[in-house]
């Protein structure tokens, strides 16, 4: 019993970090419409008119950086990251489920904290010794290399909600792992929790 209000908590944590991430994701959309009309107008700029900036192209790579970065949670959350599901395919939920524990615990996690860890440093020299692009007129780098450390925080905590909703699965408190490009996990959970009321 106790076990099972631990999970219960656990659940509220990953409905928390799923409501962070989709709300990032969702602010992070409008980069996307940035990275368009600013790769537009410098286009437009430049053959019209003759006229280029190097701060504006490296805007559009900052505003790449960010969506990439930024959404890899988000798309985890949404089962939106490429899978290889030649052999994973043909198994049951439960050992798909258990390949996804797997997969968390030994790769995306380490991995994760690995990389946030390493880019933290990269981070802060950029960020003491007021790093500037060596090209004329290039922008301040320690925002784009910001990027990293909270891209991959975003991913790390995304990947602790989904192990604690697989866990919570095969102990058969919420129904079985959302499939992509299907409802996202939290409104399978909230079905869940209101059945059980």
């Amino acid at each position: 019993m106790r076990g099972d209000n631990e999970l219960k908590r656990l659940l509220v944590l990953s409905r928390l970090i799923d409501a962070l991430n989709e709300r990032v994701g969702r602010l992070v959309y409008w980069l996307v419409l940035a990275a368009v009309l600013v790769s537009a107008g410098n286009a437009v700029f430049r053959y019209l008119f003759n006229l280029s900036s190097n701060a504006w192209l490296e805007i559009q790579w900052y505003l790449f950086s960010a969506v990439f970065l930024l959404c890899a949670g988000y798309t985890l959350l949404h089962n939106g990251h490429i899978r290889i599901d030649v052999v994973a395919g043909r198994l049951s939920k439960r050992a798909q489920t258990w390949i996804d524990i797997f997969g968390c615990v030994f790769f995306l996690l380490p991995m994760a904290l690995v990389i946030m860890w390493l880019a933290w440093p990269v981070f802060m020299d950029a960020y003491t010794h007021h790093e500037v692009s060596g090209d004329a007129g290039g922008l301040v780098r320690w925002p784009v290399k910001l990027l990293m450390p909270v891209g991959f925080f975003l991913l790390a905590l995304q990947a602790v909600s989904e192990l604690i909703k697989r866990i919570a699965f095969l102990l058969g408190l919420i129904p079985e792992p959302v499939e992509k490009h299907d409802v996202p996990a939290k409104l399978a959970i909230a079905r869940s929790d209101a059945e059980a009321k």
